[in-house]
């Protein structure tokens, strides 16, 4: 409790460019919040499922029936209900419409990530901003007649070093949950594109069966 009002007293301290610097914290914990329930709620691959399309020759009404267990809001769920409604089409038509569902994810996977772009840009200079102010607040303190105020200068010395400090704070943290999500958003459509081509190699492989049983005939 102590070292949480003595941050506030620091930040009280930093002047007034403390509080646009906290309005960048601010929407860079909601996007990473939201980011992270994203993944968790409708990004998460069940091992059983990734097992059962690994699987050669798997049954369509086991993906079917695991497929509706994800619900119409999970990401992999949507990508895969959109290969099941077209499979009875050809492979390319397939493909194709694989393809647009999995450039919509790619979009809403991506959405708010320009906030935290922002931050990491907008919070060291944000800092520095405030470094220069603190500045120019303590220099207005010396006159023709030298010193007049010296707890004045520390006060503005102070106020420039927490602006930097809590502005490269921000963009640091910034940063890291950025190349974080960034890196998960990858992994997921990656992991999309991989699976989909089983689902795809499945398709082709039943298409040839039938036209081979239909030449036989």
């Amino acid at each position: 409790m102590q070292e949480m009002q003595l941050a506030i007293e620091v930040l009280k301290h930093g002047g007034a460019i403390i509080y646009p610097l906290l309005a960048l914290a601010l929407a860079a914990l909601v996007v990473i919040l939201d980011k992270t329930l994203v993944y968790r709620r409708h990004a998460h691959l069940p091992e059983t499922l990734r097992q059962l399309v690994e699987t050669y020759g798997f049954s369509w009404s086991d993906l079917e029936r695991q497929l509706a267990e994800l619900g119409p809001r999970n990401y992999f769920g949507r990508f895969f209900g959109t290969i099941m409604d077209n499979r009875a089409k050809p492979a390319w038509w397939v493909e194709s419409r694989a393809g647009d569902e999995a450039s919509q994810i790619e979009k809403s996977l991506s959405r708010g990530l320009w906030v935290l772009e922002t931050v990491v840009t907008a919070a060291p200079l944000l800092g520095l901003l405030g470094t220069i102010l603190g500045m120019m607040q303590s220099f207005k303190l010396i006159g023709p007649a030298g010193l007049t105020n010296p707890g004045g200068v520390t006060a503005g010395v102070a106020e420039a070093l927490i602006a930097t400090a809590v502005g490269l704070l921000i963009a640091l943290i910034a940063l890291f949950a950025f190349n974080y999500l960034s890196r998960l958003q990858a992994q997921t459509l990656d992991e999309m594109e991989r699976l989909g081509t089983r689902v795809l190699d499945h398709i082709r492989l039943d298409a040839q069966a039938g036209g081979d049983g239909h030449e036989a005939a």
